[in-house]
């Protein structure tokens, strides 16, 4: 089967289409929230979208709405929650993307998403990472280059490779310098 590839136009649609469909607040992550927040020419093969508490059963209606949309089972990740849950208490590091009759999409604030990327750091997840800090710094946002950075050192000790290192070295030095930036201030 030829993998789907979401863009933002596409992403927009579904998040639109969620908020409609689906009951109560839900959660994107993922290169989804590079395509449709920071990065413009982002695509994805999946939509990591996952329910904000509730039953096991709201995971069902997910598969339902994704299959309604088009989409095959395998283009929604919904097991990225448990990468969330592994964050502990996050209501604080959310931030409303989307809004309908009833349903929202929430997406993690810079601080969670660069944390959700610690570990893995793939290339597309260091590029999402680069691009994400880059809308910090353009915007004036807020991100806590400290507990990234802690996260960062935490992740370092898996041992799991040098390109995964070595891109979490490339991103330790890019926070460095927002965080030294935000001292300056």
């Amino acid at each position: 089967m030829e993998p789907v590839l979401l863009d933002r136009r596409r992403l927009h649609r579904l998040i639109e289409a969620a908020c409609e469909q689906l009951d109560g607040d839900w959660v994107l992550l993922g290169g989804a929230v590079a395509a449709l927040c920071f990065s413009p020419d982002r695509v994805t093969e999946d939509i990591d979208l996952v329910a904000l508490g509730g039953p096991d059963s709201r995971r069902y209606e997910l598969m339902d709405f994704a299959l309604g949309q088009g989409l095959p089972i395998e283009a929604v990740n919904s097991a990225a929650d448990f990468f969330l849950r592994r964050e502990g208490n996050i209501t604080a590091d959310l931030e409303l993307l989307h809004a309908g009759s009833r349903g929202r999409v929430l997406r993690p604030s810079p601080t969670l998403f660069l944390l959700l990327k610690c570990g893995r750091m793939s290339e597309s997840d260091l590029d999402d990472c680069l691009a994400q800090l880059g809308q910090v710094r353009s915007e004036g946002g807020a991100i806590d280059a400290p507990r990234v950075l802690a996260r960062l050192v935490a992740a370092a000790s898996m041992g799991d490779g040098t390109q995964a290192e070595a891109r979490r070295r490339r991103l330790g030095a890019e926070l460095e310098v927002v965080r030294r930036a935000s001292q300056a201030t």
